[in-house]
């Protein structure tokens, strides 16, 4: 009986560090980029999109479909850096686990 209080309280304290881990991710940003820096997208650990930045020079009423390609590239490269960030921060508490949809 023993053996599982400890191995509880090892998980409550696990369960807390994960939750703590989720807070800070919120906090860290990451940038994606595209078109030489024409089109700056930040978002944070949490993959929520903070901010988009245009640059005056991509913008180009003749090509609206170029300036659309470039927030959408600048979204996914923002995205996929904020999911390798939540993988960096959270694999610690899964490395070793195999399960299905966590991070």
């Amino acid at each position: 009986m023993n053996n599982m209080n400890q191995m509880m309280k090892q998980v409550k304290k696990m369960q807390e560090q994960m939750l703590k881990a989720q807070e800070e991710l919120a906090t860290k940003t990451v940038e994606g980029t595209a078109g030489g820096g024409v089109v700056t997208v930040t978002a944070n650990g949490q993959k929520k999109i903070l901010g988009v930045t245009i640059k005056p020079e991509a913008v180009d009423p003749d090509d609206v479909e170029m300036l659309q390609d470039l927030v959408l590239a600048a979204v996914n490269e923002a995205l996929n850096q904020a999911e390798e960030l939540a993988n960096k921060d959270m694999g610690r508490f899964t490395s070793g686990l195999k399960i299905p949809g966590m991070f």
